[in-house]
């Protein structure tokens, strides 16, 4: 057996977790910057719990609310400058993924003031700021990991960051945050937390621990893709909160063994095709399926056990999920998209089964021509 393992976060959860743990929020300072998308943080409910605690607390904050989707590198540092300006003693992250990740960035531009935006990717750094984060999406796992994924302003490419100081000091997880979500939105953030289950479950990094939460995850976000798959309507509230501590179980895994080769040809469809992040991880997972039964025959078995269901069944409902028929590339295209993986080997590759190519990556990608 293989029991390593560390998982340094105190995650607080249930309806009504911001006004529950004031006390808590109150040790961190006297001033903080909310770090939010345009609307989901406030469509969700979460953005009100919290200035209201903060109000009552007497702490002094201000609101940046321009992260976007693939949060940019200048707009965290836009973010970083403000919190640094206003003196913030921490960061509260309210949103997706992007708006967590965002908030992570702007926490490490905020104790690092010599940094260009660029600089987050190769220069030592102190500490970033102290975190706090609410998940208002069930798909990123953002709020229990240490990993910020953030768009380059100038190639567009998306590349992470990561360390141990991107670990939020607790995250307040409180599924009622996730009823907003639109139908599309909640597919597809179901479908990422299911990509961050299985290429972690399958990683030569997962040991006995971060499993048992991958096996937990895939049997719940499975079911809810069932569901989704099956009615056009949107989530009960006993459906949402499934999916969320769905996301929640995957996302620890996530944080202890990392992606595969998904996620890295995944950013492709969102870079060059606007697809959304979790429909473009899993538009690959069937092969990623296949190559685990060939390389990692236990473990994949064992997935479809837990999911209840068989390769030919999970292919076909994620072909109903993701609908990408209709996506057209030149080979001219796709040697462009690879070559991004000429001169070094990502670690997603080098984790998934079987190990993976730059030419593995082209023939994924060939079916499109």
């Amino acid at each position: 057996m293989d029991f390593d393992f560390c998982f340094p976060i105190r995650v607080r959860s249930g309806q009504g977790v911001v006004r529950k743990n004031a006390d808590a929020i109150a040790q961190l300072g006297q001033r903080c910057l909310i770090v939010t998308g345009g609307s989901g943080a406030a469509k969700s409910g979460a953005l009100a719990d919290v200035c209201a605690v903060l109000d009552d607390l007497g702490v002094i904050y201000d609101v940046f609310d321009r992260i976007g989707q693939n949060p940019l590198l200048s707009v965290c540092h836009e973010a970083g400058t403000l919190a640094r300006k206003m003196q913030a003693d921490f960061l509260f992250g309210i949103g997706g993924g992007s708006a967590l990740d965002g908030a992570k960035a702007a926490a490490i531009y905020a104790a690092n003031p010599a940094f260009s935006p660029r600089d987050i990717y190769t220069k030592q750094r102190k500490p970033a700021l102290p975190l706090l984060l609410i998940g208002t999406t069930a798909g990123t796992g953002s709020e229990v990991g240490r990993v910020s994924v953030l768009t380059d302003d100038e190639t567009g490419r998306k590349k992470s960051v990561s360390g141990d100081d991107l670990y939020p000091v607790f995250t307040l997880a409180d599924p009622t945050y996730t009823h907003s979500m639109p139908r599309f939105v909640t597919i597809s953030t179901a479908l990422d937390a299911l990509s961050h289950a299985m290429e972690g479950y399958c990683s030569p990094k997962c040991t006995d621990i971060p499993a048992l939460f991958a096996e937990k995850a895939v049997a719940l976000l499975w079911d809810g893709l069932l569901w989704l798959a099956s009615n056009d309507t949107l989530p009960d509230s006993a459906m949402r909160e499934q999916l969320y501590y769905g996301s929640l179980y995957a996302g620890i895994t996530l944080a202890a063994c990392g992606t595969a080769f998904p996620h890295p040809l995944g950013y492709v469809l969102t870079e060059n095709y606007g697809i959304l992040h979790g429909m473009a991880c899993a538009a690959f997972l069937p092969e990623f399926l296949s190559r685990a039964e060939q390389f990692t025959p236990q473990k994949a078995a064992r997935l479809l056990t837990c999911m209840q269901t068989d390769a030919a069944s999970f292919n076909q409902v994620l072909d109903k999920l993701t609908d990408l028929g209709d996506i057209r590339m030149t080979p001219d295209e796709i040697d462009a998209y690879c070559d991004r993986w000429t001169t070094a080997v990502p670690n997603n590759f080098k984790a998934s089964p079987g190990g993976f190519t730059k030419e593995d990556a082209k023939t994924m990608f060939e079916k499109w021509i």
